[in-house]
């Protein structure tokens, strides 16, 4: 009797665009996890400045978890082919992540302007004063997080910019999503990368 050969199923590859993607981003959370992990190492030494966390922060978290959402359903959309509903939560995640930007360079901002009134050994120092102390290790500590942090922030909004410019740009003929879900992935990323910063800045603050 003869019995049908059935094709030996192949395995579900990863776009490699896609896995580059996560290869970054684990070098770049690795990276977060290092300076962190300094950051507790020298606050446990001495001449170490503390900070309140600007409330604006918590505005900023509040948007970008709406973000999330809304870029979620965004690629829920597309794969539905609901191009209506893709573009109106597309264009919410832009503006929410534009949003989210803004209170983050006014967050950090302020707490910059914050630790430059106070200097180690508990120098108090206005904008008027000619007297320069060196800057606290907190100051670098925290500085160079949120400088990396924005840069990263700063991809992410050209990502959905690029994204949403496409969206409008022409009538879709072919549903790939290879791209979209790249940038989803991304933003997500800023996303945890952000809460990951803020319970930690909450917790050492």
């Amino acid at each position: 009797m003869n019995t049908a050969i059935q094709p030996a199923k192949e395995k579900k590859k990863i776009h490699p665009q896609k896995f580059m993607m996560w290869v970054a981003m684990g070098s770049m959370a690795m990276a977060f996890a290092g300076l962190t992990s300094g950051y507790l190492v020298r606050k446990a030494q001495d001449n170490w400045r503390y900070f309140e966390l600007p409330l604006v922060f918590w505005g900023s978290t509040i948007a970008i978890l709406l973000s999330s959402i809304t870029m979620h359903l965004s690629v829920k959309a597309f794969k539905n082919r609901e191009m209506p509903k893709f573009r109106s939560l597309i264009s919410v995640t832009l503006i929410l992540g534009i949003l989210f930007g803004i209170m983050q360079y006014a967050g950090f901002y302020q707490l910059y302007h914050q630790l430059q009134h106070i200097r180690i050994n508990g120098k108090v120092l206005n904008e008027m004063s000619t007297v320069r102390l060196d800057g606290n290790p907190s100051e670098s500590f925290l500085f160079i997080i949120a400088g990396l942090h924005l840069a990263h922030l700063f991809g992410g909004i050209i990502a959905l910019l690029i994204v949403f410019f496409r969206a409008f740009r022409t009538r879709v003929k072919t549903y790939n999503s290879t791209g979209l879900e790249i940038a989803a992935s991304y933003w997500h990323f800023v996303d945890i990368l952000w809460l990951y910063l803020f319970i930690f800045f909450l917790a050492n603050q």
